[in-house]
């Protein structure tokens, strides 16, 4: 049985949608490459739903929810790294 998303057969169904969500906020781009992109199209033609888009994208709360969400994901990233590495060293001991 292959599971979830390649998990295998006993996944816990929140890990693996945490993990996915984790995984498109890496790859996504931030709001402010969005904001620096949505100016040069502006500058370029001025078309008023980008406006709408750029004004979205430099609002100061989005700004910030969306530097949390990202510190979130880089801090449990480097969470699962240490608990791998103290893991492998406490192998790496008793062996």
């Amino acid at each position: 049985m292959s599971g979830i998303g390649g998990y295998g057969a006993r996944v816990d169904i929140a890990k693996a949608s945490a993990d996915e969500w984790r995984k498109h906020v890496r790859v996504r781009g931030s709001v402010e490459q969005d904001r620096e992109a949505l100016a040069r199209l502006i500058e370029y033609d001025g078309d008023p739903f980008e406006i709408e888009l750029y004004e979205h994208a430099s609002d100061p709360r989005v700004r910030l929810i969306d530097r949390a969400v990202r510190s979130r994901v880089g801090q449990y990233s480097r969470h699962l790294r240490r608990l791998e590495e103290r893991a492998k060293r406490t192998r790496d001991a008793g062996a």
